[in-house]
């Protein structure tokens, strides 16, 4: 496989929201309002937020899907509100929705995922090497020639991600792409785009309300009535068990069983987030007791 995502070796921001305000037409009160943030070129950020928060309205923002009521957004210095840079910014921000088969368009997988390069008017022989990479990338390359609608729901999903990557985005932004799957289907998804970040220094922004989801994360953002109400790495973030449960959010399973064991006495590092860890710290917090068998 050719090597074609090359990495930026600046620190600079892929994406940037300044006094950011945005209200639907026949809403009385903005879903967003006044909301400022950047987000580092090559990380991968989670966003986090119950059913009304914002997080999906501003993830339409970051490739101009949506265009702000007031304030900016930038996406690798070109503002989104300028008509005449729209194109170049989709081509820099792939987004991926929620349910795979509304962008799933052709009857075979390698031509679902060269729909996009084609209408972008890529040339065919360069067409074919995308294709093969982001199949590869995904590993869905051995489903080639399936037929979509025989896939699973997570396949379907890296499809529709492979479909983005053969657009060669710098960022993709992913809009809740896991609520219509199964915990295998997630998993599978997660760890994709994870790869896709680490391995190959794409821009990740993954829209979610699964906790679970945000733990390897660089970055967790939480949103509540159209603010930001926590940002930081998600452990720090998760340790505020009680700010996210007033938000009506719960916390990954690992970070509720510390929480609910440090309540009773023991007292563990609430930064234990993987089940790996967690095991970990209880096992040496009861060795520590003097308690060497569970």
């Amino acid at each position: 496989m050719n090597a074609t995502y090359e990495p930026k070796e600046t620190n600079d921001d892929m994406i940037k929201v300044e006094h950011l305000t945005y209200q639907y037409p026949a809403e009385a009160a903005p879903a967003i309002e006044d909301l400022s943030l950047e987000i580092a070129d090559g990380t991968f950020v989670a966003i986090l937020g119950h059913n009304g928060s914002g997080k999906s309205t501003l993830a339409k923002h970051f490739n101009g899907i949506l265009r702000p009521t007031s304030g900016k957004v930038y996406v690798n210095g070109m503002d989104t509100s300028d008509p005449e840079k729209a194109l170049d910014i989709r081509r820099t921000v792939g987004m991926v929705f929620q349910n795979p088969d509304n962008q799933i368009v052709a009857n075979i997988v390698e031509d679902d995922v060269a729909f996009a390069p084609e209408n972008l008017g890529v040339p065919s022989g360069e067409i074919r090497a995308r294709v093969d990479e982001a199949l590869k990338l995904v590993g869905m390359y051995d489903y080639r020639m399936h037929a979509p609608h025989l896939l699973s729901g997570g396949q379907k999903q890296r499809v529709a991600i492979a479909g983005v990557i053969a657009m060669r985005p710098q960022c993709i932004v992913l809009d809740e792409p896991t609520a219509m799957l199964d915990p295998v289907g997630r998993q599978e998804v997660i760890a994709t785009v994870t790869r896709l970040c680490r391995e190959q220094g794409i821009t990740v922004v993954h829209i979610t309300h699964h906790m679970d989801e945000c733990i390897g994360a660089d970055r967790l953002i939480v949103m509540s009535g159209g603010h930001i109400v926590a940002d930081g790495a998600p452990a720090a973030v998760f340790s505020q068990v009680e700010m996210l449960r007033a938000e009506g959010l719960d916390v990954p399973a690992t970070t509720r069983l510390i929480y609910e064991l440090d309540q009773n006495g023991m007292d563990l590092p609430m930064d234990a987030l993987s089940v790996h860890d967690c095991a970990a710290a209880i096992a040496e917090a009861l060795k520590n007791k003097g308690i060497n068998k569970v």
